[in-house]
């Protein structure tokens, strides 16, 4: 990989981790309902289990999509059905302040969360498509450890964000509010997948 190509793999991987999706949006809930050290295990999740994601879809994964779609159709709707239930689960969830009623999600769930999250497909897709030439192993891995490491300042930014909004979410029913609109901005974020 030249380095006229990793300049552009670093502006890529950090304005795709950066802008609103699933992931982003569960990070600044999770922030704003339990802190940053809390929702910890869930960005490291996330940034783990992407990485992972990248590398697998560079070793041959799109190849089978491509050759079997029906796979890839069937993972679009387990995707959105997975993503409707984590909405409601935010949706339901209770004051920022009672930590029992607020779960973020675990590492693994994280990590597992990123197979079926309609944004990292298509960034994991696209960041194999254009910045993979060959499909080597040093090439896949460059790409991976790219979105390993700019995973960590986006999703931090996004935890913070969150915890901020705790000084705004002082009443039951701003808490209330937020998860709400929470929920449906997860939900929206999938709209581009229907």
């Amino acid at each position: 990989m030249e380095f006229e190509q990793l300049g552009a793999l670093i502006v890529f991987a950090f304005v795709s981790t950066f802008t609103p999706g699933p992931n982003n949006l569960m990070l600044m809930t999770s922030g704003a309902n339990v802190g940053y050290r809390r929702t910890l295990p869930h960005m490291c999740g996330i940034a783990f289990g992407f990485a992972f994601m990248v590398l697998l879809i560079g070793l041959g994964l799109s190849a089978l999509f491509n050759t079997y779609p029906i796979v890839h159709m069937i993972l679009k709707y387990l995707s959105l059905a997975y993503l409707a239930y984590l909405a409601i689960k935010i949706a339901l969830s209770g004051q920022a302040k009672d930590v029992d009623n607020f779960t973020p999600m675990t590492f693994m769930g994280a990590a597992s969360f990123q197979w079926v999250n309609p944004k990292g497909w298509s960034m994991a897709l696209s960041s194999v498509a254009l910045y993979s030439n060959s499909g080597g192993w040093v090439e896949l891995m460059i790409i991976s450890i790219t979105f390993l490491v700019v995973n960590f300042p986006s999703g931090t930014f996004w935890i913070l964000a969150g915890r901020e909004l705790q000084r705004w979410l002082t009443t039951a029913l701003r808490i209330r509010s937020f998860n709400i609109i929470m929920a449906l901005l997860l939900v929206g974020s999938t709209l581009p997948m229907i």
